[in-house]
């Protein structure tokens, strides 16, 4: 869609129209929505002022990219947006040209401007192409983007940082100034002024630049870009992000000055859907909802697994005032705001910065205390060499408490928690166990709170798989349960979600096998093992994780090194590929993983 030609009130009328296409389709298909719609002008404006044909456009997690997707051909294909084989919720290259990266977590915005500018540079193209950054506030928490600003301070690279601020709030009467000498020092007058002006005195020695820096240094202490000025970085702001025609302006301005710029832009979560106006966490990521009032659409199902987290989580810490826990920016999604409202001395939320919630965790485990560090599985992947360097080199009790394990629907590649036990089973003094429903999730945890070294449990989104099994024993340290004993050659072996998978496939089946729960995957049952590998020469292996380094990878170890040569082993775990986004069941059954489609390839391998 090309909107250069379009007049302020024609723009003003496609943020109305966008919105409503936004609410539209993520009514009906869930998806993000109180940040993309409060976006709407500022990429509106990105577009008028950049081309991001030639421009890197980078959206920082890029969850409040939907009117980017609108704007460049995709209006029509919208309605699949999430689906299976149908648009990502995240900007994707291999969807659109004009998505320059692919982006899911938080905080490498800044990181590829720089390293696009870099490129740019070689090339040879700064008169031609400068890249667009748009970052939210929630960001600004992790330190790559300070490492990533302290490089770009220095080496001064053009480039455009929109922050979309959202959450913060200026006090009323330093505000109103404040964004009035911001719009005056975004002007081209005032640029112009600026540039004029610094060559003039620089001809009349280091006095009077002395001078003149320093009326310039009183006007921006009462505003809030003191901090990236100091860091070689021009500010602009606050500006009014749902102001158009003023957007355009300092766009516009931001674009000729050739330099590194952060135009910080406050901006109203929600904005036009007056239902989700403000800063309700609950408004950040939605299911289907009924647009005239905001009621979910979603029937009730069975009790969650990260519910019983939190069910087991306050009991224990009830009982237990050592118990600690943190999480990263995720206090609803990982279950921890019960806690952290009725424990507020001891449950936090430190924003998005995976490595100090691992790291901090660390210290309070040194300290006596029993963290509870609850992290979605996808995203304890940017905190790995804390965990290993702060956590299990001391050998220091941390629970990881990893919501979110294996495939999570809608949110797609960046999102599927598949890796975590192939990266955390490499890991001298690491545990792993997973329970496999409510009951022995009530136990699992019971074991961590009394485990002395570091450890790590997972669980699905959702619940948990029905089964009709005996009842799950306590766990004990690399003790499994075997749940159905069986005459016949063949053996389920589930771990975690995956007993249930198992359980499923085995009635699908309609064959007498037997059925382990693992329970630990490091370390293993070896007794029980060696004793199952007597009797039965057919294992499959039903696991929600990679098959590289996963589960199977892990009993296949344990048969080499027994040199165990007659048993057949079958792992059902993810192949080497990423996971493409869709309902779940849709993205299972193009895996091949349903149990009726499991069930008919252990009839032809048996």
């Amino acid at each position: 869609m090309n909107i250069k030609n379009k007049s302020i009130q024609e723009l003003d009328q496609l943020c109305k129209e966008i919105r409503e296409k936004i609410l539209d389709v993520v009514s009906k298909n869930g998806g993000h929505l109180s940040s993309t719609l409060g976006a709407t002008e500022l990429i509106v404006a990105m577009h008028k002022v950049f081309d991001s044909k030639k421009d890197p456009f980078i959206f920082d997690v890029s969850h409040q990219s939907y009117a980017h997707k609108l704007l460049t051909d995709r209006w029509e294909e919208f309605d699949t947006l999430r689906q299976f084989d149908g648009l990502c919720g995240y900007t994707k290259p291999s969807e659109s040209e004009d998505d320059y990266f692919v982006a899911g977590h938080s905080s490498t915005s800044i990181s590829l401007g720089v390293g696009a500018a870099k490129a740019i540079a070689l090339k040879g193209e700064q008169n031609s192409r400068i890249p667009v950054v748009m970052i939210g506030d929630g960001s600004m928490t992790a330190g790559m983007v300070y490492e990533a600003l302290n490089e770009l301070g220095d080496r001064k690279y053009p480039m455009v940082i929109i922050l979309n601020d959202n959450e913060m709030s200026i006090a009323k009467p330093i505000g109103a100034l404040s964004r009035m000498l911001s719009s005056a020092m975004a002007s081209p007058f005032y640029q112009r002024f600026k540039k004029t002006t610094e060559s003039f005195v620089d001809n009349f020695g280091e006095g009077a630049h002395y001078i003149a820096k320093r009326m310039e240094e009183s006007l921006k202490l009462i505003t809030p870009g003191m901090m990236f000025e100091e860091m070689g970085i021009n500010y602009i702001g606050p500006v009014d992000g749902h102001n158009l025609e003023q957007l355009i302006d300092i766009f516009t301005t931001a674009k000729e000055m050739g330099k590194p710029v952060i135009i910080h832009a406050q901006t109203i979560k929600g904005k036009g859907y007056e239902i989700a106006e403000g800063k309700e966490e609950k408004w950040h990521g939605v299911g289907p909802f009924e647009l005239s009032d905001g009621h979910s659409l979603k029937k009730s199902s069975a009790k969650s697994a990260t519910q019983i987290y939190t069910e087991a989580l306050m009991h224990l810490a009830d009982k237990d005032e050592k118990i600690v826990g943190a999480t990263a920016a995720m206090p609803s999604g990982t279950g921890l705001s019960a806690l952290m409202e009725k424990f507020p001395q001891r449950f936090w939320d430190v924003a998005i910065a995976e490595q100090h919630a691992v790291t901090s965790m660390a210290a309070l485990a040194k300290e006596g205390f029993k963290p509870f560090c609850t992290i979605y599985s996808t995203f304890l992947q940017r905190g790995y060499d804390q965990v290993i360097h702060d956590t299990c080199l001391m050998d220091l009790p941390v629970v990881f408490a990893l919501d979110r394990a294996g495939i999570v629907g809608e949110d797609g590649e960046t999102h599927q928690g598949v890796f975590d036990i192939s990266f955390l089973r490499a890991v001298p003094n690491m545990t792993l166990f997973a329970p496999r429903d409510e009951k022995s999730f009530h136990q699992a945890m019971g074991f961590a709170a009394e485990y002395d070294h570091p450890c790590s449990l997972r669980y699905p989104r959702g619940s948990f798989f029905e089964c009709d099994l005996p009842e799950s024993q306590p766990f004990v340290l690399a003790k499994s349960q075997l749940l159905r004993s069986s005459e016949g050659d063949v053996l389920f072996i589930g771990y975690g979600n995956g007993v249930g998978r198992a359980y499923a496939t085995a009635k699908e089946l309609e064959q007498d096998v037997a059925l382990l729960d693992l329970r630990f995957v490091k370390p293993l049952d070896v007794e029980m093992l060696r004793t199952l590998a007597q009797k039965h020469k057919k294992w499959f292996v039903f696991s929600d994780s990679s098959k590289m380094g996963g589960v199977g990878s892990a009993i296949l170890e344990f048969l080499a090194d027994e040199q165990i040569t007659d048993v057949m082993l079958k792992s059902f775990e993810y192949e080497d590929s990423f996971i493409t986004h869709g309902n779940t069941k849709l993205v299972e059954e193009s895996l091949g993983l349903l149990p009726e489609q499991l069930a008919k390839r252990v009839k032809e391998l048996i």
